[in-house]
């Protein structure tokens, strides 16, 4: 799989990859880490977990993909095409804010998506999925019917869902993301989160 490191990629193997995990128990991956921040923050608040951020943009990942954090890893791929190297090791994904079509992906139910974050996860997985309302907007579905939608299709796909919670600026401020902060300050601050596990 492809691994990128400010503007250099490099090629990572199953063997090197499982070597780089060896010491942790938890293996998080951030899809869609956009500019990285959330998936660096995360690394570096949780010395013990080990993230992996993905994207298929490059361009924006080289600030923070320049870190030396032992524990953090990026990866040039699609949400719709996740690296076989990562099969079964994953035991928490994160899905912040979506757009494009990673967004619509998760509207659509697209099996691509859904059977890859199958098939990346190990057993007890966790998955975490944050909206916002002007993507949806942008994507012709209001907050409440994209929302719902998603997590429909979430619970077809074999998630049990909890209870979606809104997320105000307070929280959106807080948030160890770029994007976050943009729609804490922004026209549109409407968010939700839903924590999910496999059944």
């Amino acid at each position: 799989m492809e691994t990128i490191r400010g503007k250099t990629s490099l090629n990572m193997d199953s063997t090197e990859l499982h070597a780089r995990l060896a010491n942790y128990k938890r293996i998080s991956l951030d899809l869609g880490t956009g500019d990285g921040k959330f998936a660096f923050c995360h690394a570096e608040t949780f010395p013990n977990h080990f993230v992996i951020g993905i994207d298929s943009c490059r361009e924006n990942l080289r600030e923070f993909s320049r870190t030396n954090l032992p524990n953090l890893l990026y990866v040039i791929a699609s949400a719709q095409s996740l690296p076989h190297e990562l099969h079964g090791l994953v035991s928490h994904i994160t899905i912040n804010f979506p757009w494009g079509s990673l967004l619509q992906s998760l509207l659509d139910g697209d099996s691509r998506l859904m059977h890859g974050l199958e098939s990346v996860l190990g057993s007890g997985a966790q998955l975490e999925v944050r909206l916002n309302g002007g993507a949806l907007s942008e994507a012709g579905w209001s907050l409440e019917e994209g929302s719902e939608r998603i997590f429909r299709n979430l619970e077809m796909a074999g998630w049990y869902l909890e209870t979606p919670a809104k997320m105000d600026t307070h929280v959106l401020r807080k948030f160890p993301s770029t994007w976050a902060k943009r729609l804490a300050f922004g026209r549109d601050p409407r968010a939700i989160q839903v924590n999910a596990s496999l059944k």
